[in-house]
C-alpha cells in the first residue's frame, strides 16, 4: 500500500497544474484517462466551466475555517480524479479551498487511469468511483484514511433514484448537479473536517 501511495504522490499534480493539464488536453480535443470519446470530452468541457465558476464562488464557512486553522498536524490530501468526472468537478474546488484555508494541508491530484494500483486500494462497492481523497500524514507518510467519492447526501440521492428507476440516467445526473448547487460545498466541508479532527486528536 505504501508503495502505491508513494508512486501516486510522485505522479501527482498541484491543483493549478491539474487544471492546466485538463485544459491543455481539451484544446487538443482530448479528455484525461485511457478512454477517449465525444461524451468524455463533452463532460470535461462542462466540468471546466463548472470548476471556473466554483473556484470563484466556493466559500469556506467561518466555523470550518476556524477548525481547519486549528489542526495541529501537517497533512497531504492525495485526490484520485479525472477531468471528465462530474463529482470531481464539484468537489475539487471545495477541497482546494479547504487545503489553502488550513495552511496545514497540501493538496495533490493524481489521475485514476494512470494509477491503477492506487485506485484498486480505494474501490467503492468494487467500482473505481472517484474522486477519492486520501489523507496522508506529511511527516510519517502514513495513510490515515480516505473520503469519497461523494458526500452522504449525494450518495443517498443516487441510491434512492437507482432504487426507484433501476438506472442512473441523465435525469439522475441533473438531479445530482442540482443537489451540489444547493449544497454549496457545505456537506463536503463538514464531512472532511470531521474526519481530519479525528486524525488530528
Amino acid at each position: 500500500m505504501k508503495t502505491s501511495i508513494a508512486k501516486g504522490l510522485f505522479n501527482s499534480h498541484p491543483y493549478l497544474e491539474y487544471r492546466k493539464l485538463v485544459s491543455d488536453l481539451l484544446l487538443q480535443g482530448k479528455a484525461t484517462g485511457n478512454e477517449q470519446s465525444e461524451d468524455l470530452t463533452h463532460y470535461s468541457t462542462l466540468n471546466e466551466t463548472r470548476m471556473n465558476r466554483l473556484d470563484k464562488t466556493v466559500q469556506i464557512t467561518e466555523q470550518i475555517s476556524q477548525k481547519l486553522k486549528s489542526l495541529k498536524g501537517d497533512y497531504i490530501w492525495l485526490v484520485i480524479s479525472e477531468g471528465w468526472c462530474g463529482d470531481a468537478a464539484q468537489l475539487l474546488p471545495v477541497v482546494n479551498k479547504m487545503a489553502l484555508e488550513s495552511g496545514k494541508i497540501e493538496l495533490k491530484i493524481v489521475l485514476r487511469d494512470e494509477n491503477d494500483d492506487l485506485m484498486k486500494l480505494f474501490l467503492t462497492n468494487n467500482s473505481k468511483s472517484i474522486p477519492i481523497v486520501i489523507v496522508v500524514d506529511k511527516v510519517t507518510g502514513e495513510l490515515l484514511g480516505h473520503w469519497g467519492p461523494r458526500p452522504k447526501g449525494a450518495i443517498e440521492l443516487i441510491q434512492n433514484y437507482k432504487k426507484e428507476f433501476g438506472v442512473v440516467d441523465e435525469t439522475a445526473k441533473t438531479n445530482l448537479q442540482l443537489w451540489y448547487l444547493h449544497d454549496k460545498g457545505v456537506s463536503t466541508q463538514e464531512e472532511l473536517i470531521n474526519l481530519m479532527q479525528e486524525f488530528d486528536s
